[in-house]
């Protein structure tokens, strides 16, 4: 079939919208996969058994997804994103019928991987391919929609994954995807044009995996609370160091490489590095504390997983209402910097007030308003890192500059995540023993309710002391990026698509 011209895409509103739907399902696709999984867990160790590696079904596919970022990026680039995104779909499909046919943990845990290999592809592709298919002044209002499809599969994922696991096994969450992610292959083939840069594909093998180590050992590094049993464990240093060893082998390759992963030249403009830190604290607020609002609510105010669970309604709708109207003030004004520092500004003060008053005895309805505010604040400013990285980069880094913002989002959520475990553990690990029950650390909050009135006071003070700790350290977070957003350079969206280039910031 011969590429119709990507002009002839651009001047069809049509055919533009039709080719946006197929991306936000090819979207939906990879997000939906890092949470549908989770209700399935459980039955997953029940028939595999081996429960000591029951974190890696989820940990395997967000460090391969972190891993391959970078790459699919570039690729973009370089061969142009149509077929680099449809390979990754295919990837992510043959990884999704491996998982559905597993036969160990083992199995299942290296066909988590090489579904990750695809899942990272599909999220660089799809929001580089939206910088091809709308002008950055658009950009921002079709971005929201990719958001909602972000937050819905989060929503979705859970509830699916149980749902299908109850009616049809668990294989059936994994095997699900091929159906759906076949009618994506062919609807891309059809509608999307495959937009060729003008410059000779040189691909920086040695730059690639000198990254992808780097990366494995951030993320391995964060999550070596589990791994290790602390972040200061001499495994954990030996990580470290290997991963800062090859990122400075990384920079020394790509200051000579005729095609860098990600052009220096990116890095060190200094909007690009500003955004990039606004992303890193910005994916540990928002993705990073997810896990423990949930246990925040069970333990201090004893409510129940489904009661818990109700208090994420205001986050979600939060998220919709700020990502939504961001996106449209963006596209009518051309201006993001307000948002970034909006948004982090509602972060801050949500969590500087959950640090003080996150106690027991402060009204639920106050906590919920918090957590509304909080995801207001996460939906303002969440596509601000992409649309600024891709409006400083020229045409031909976009793919690039994509891979890179949005892999240093994960790398934020993925490091905080194990920073506040780390905080809460060491906050109880001090609480001590409560006489006649045991660690405070060692009780879980199904069991807290179950506790005499003294002792359980005891434990609920001591968990609110905790999360005052995680609270504070969120906060001091959310206030870097909010300095970042501040000194950030003030830049306006153009109108017009950005053409293929050579690197350059």
């Amino acid at each position: 079939m011969q590429e119709q011209p990507f002009i002839s895409l651009v001047e069809n509103p049509k055919l533009r919208i039709a080719a946006f739907l197929f991306l936000l399902m090819a979207m939906f696709l990879a997000t939906l996969d890092n949470q549908i999984v989770s209700t399935a867990l459980p039955t997953i160790v029940g028939e595999f058994g081996q429960m000591e590696r029951f974190g890696w079904v989820a940990s395997a596919y967000l460090l391969a997804t972190c891993a391959v970022m970078p790459l699919y990026g570039k690729l973009g680039d370089l061969i142009g994103r149509k077929y680099v995104l449809m390979t990754a779909i295919t990837i992510f499909l043959i990884g999704s019928l491996t998982c559905g046919l597993a036969i160990s943990m083992n199995t299942l845990i290296a066909a988590r991987v090489l579904q990750g290999f695809g899942g990272g592809g599909l999220m660089v592709s799809i929001f580089a391919l939206n910088a091809d298919l709308f002008s950055p002044r658009e950009r921002p209002k079709y971005q929201s929609y990719a958001s909602l499809v972000i937050m819905t599969s989060g929503a979705l994922g859970p509830i699916l994954g149980g749902t299908m696991t109850d009616a049809f096994g668990w294989r059936s969450i994994f095997l699900i995807n091929l159906p759906l992610g076949l009618i994506v292959l062919i609807g891309l083939f059809m509608l999307m044009p495959n937009r060729k840069p003008n410059r000779t594909p040189t691909i920086d093998f040695a730059g690639t995996i000198l990254l992808a180590i780097s990366v494995t050992g951030i993320v391995l590094w964060s999550d070596s609370s589990q791994i290790f049993g602390s972040m200061t464990a001499p495994g954990s240093f030996t990580v470290l160091a290997i991963s800062c060893v090859c990122i400075l082998l990384w920079i020394r390759v790509e200051r000579h490489a005729r095609e860098p992963i990600i052009p220096l030249l990116l890095l060190a403009h200094p909007t690009v590095a500003l955004l990039i830190a606004i992303s890193i604290t910005s994916g540990a607020v928002a993705i990073g504390m997810v896990n423990y609002f949930a246990l925040f609510l069970q333990s201090v105010f004893g409510l129940a997983p489904a009661s818990a669970g109700l208090f994420f309604i205001p986050v979600t709708t939060g998220i919709v209402v700020g990502s939504l109207t961001s996106g449209r003030l963006m596209s009518a004004s051309g201006r993001y910097k307000p948002y970034a520092i909006l948004g982090l500004s509602l972060s801050t003060f949500c969590f500087i007030m959950l640090s003080v008053f996150g106690r027991s005895e402060t009204p639920l309805f106050f906590i919920a308003v918090l957590m509304g505010l909080q995801g207001i604040g996460i939906g303002l400013g969440q596509q601000v890192p992409v649309l600024g990285v891709q409006n400083a980069a020229r045409g031909g880094d976009i793919g690039a500059a994509t891979g890179t913002v949005t892999l240093s989002r994960m790398i934020g959520a993925a490091t905080a995540i194990s920073i506040y475990g780390a905080l809460l553990g060491k906050s109880l690990d001090a609480a001590g023993s409560i006489p006649g029950v045991g660690p405070v650390s060692d009780l879980k909050p199904v069991a807290l309710g179950q506790l005499g009135e003294s002792a359980h006071a005891i434990a609920v003070s001591a968990y609110e002391s905790a999360f005052a700790n995680v609270f504070f350290f969120a906060a001091l977070t959310a206030g870097l990026g909010l300095v970042a957003a501040l000194v950030v350079k003030s830049s306006e969206l153009g109108y017009s698509q950005a053409k293929s280039g050579k690197a350059g910031a």
